[in-house]
């Protein structure tokens, strides 16, 4: 081959933060049928939502207090621009959608939805500079990267009319199993 060759590799200072956004993206599929089946088992999605929320407030106290995290000055809170605040309300949009329609496009077909949903805005974002990221310009590289997980994203509900097993409900007292199967939602 004559010409530029192409080189590809991750310098080492990345392992850590990679493999640490693949852990957390492997939770996401457990944390919607989790929140999922607690909806069922609430009776209505939003009160999933709540007690999520409340769990993740009760996870990270003790955190916040173990690394000695000071509070956050009411100053700096008042100085805060206001589409700082967003980022609450679309926490609260994730897991009510994530629990809502999970069980309706799967594990797989939701994870897919959400990551070329993700991919999608990110590409605006980076493109205008948006929510405090420095202006990343749009490539022919970068769009065909996003089209090819849109087109994943397709593919994986191209087979969505075939029958999916019921979700397996926990038993009185277990709370252990999470259902991830084709009901009509929480």
């Amino acid at each position: 081959m004559s010409g530029t060759q192409l080189s590809f590799s991750i310098p080492a200072s990345l392992w850590l933060p990679l493999g640490t956004a693949v852990l957390a993206g492997a939770a996401i599929p457990f944390q919607a049928g989790a929140n999922a089946t607690l909806g069922r088992m609430l009776g209505h999605p939003l009160s999933a939502t709540l007690v999520s929320l409340l769990v993740s407030l009760v996870a990270l106290l003790p955190v916040l207090w173990l690394m000695r995290v000071p509070l956050p000055s009411p100053a700096a809170l008042a100085q805060a621009p206001a589409w700082l605040w967003s980022g609450g309300v679309l926490g609260v949009f994730y897991i009510s959608a994530a629990l809502i329609m999970a069980p309706r496009l799967g594990a797989a077909g939701f994870i897919a939805a959400v990551v070329a949903g993700q991919v999608l805005a990110a590409l605006l974002v980076d493109q205008f500079g948006l929510a405090g990221f420095a202006v990343r310009a749009l490539t022919p590289a970068r769009i065909a990267g996003a089209a090819l997980i849109v087109a994943g994203m397709l593919a994986m509900q191209w087979d969505s009319g075939a029958a999916a097993a019921p979700a397996r409900q926990p038993t009185a007292g277990s709370g252990a199993e999470a259902g991830t199967g084709a009901e009509s939602g929480a």
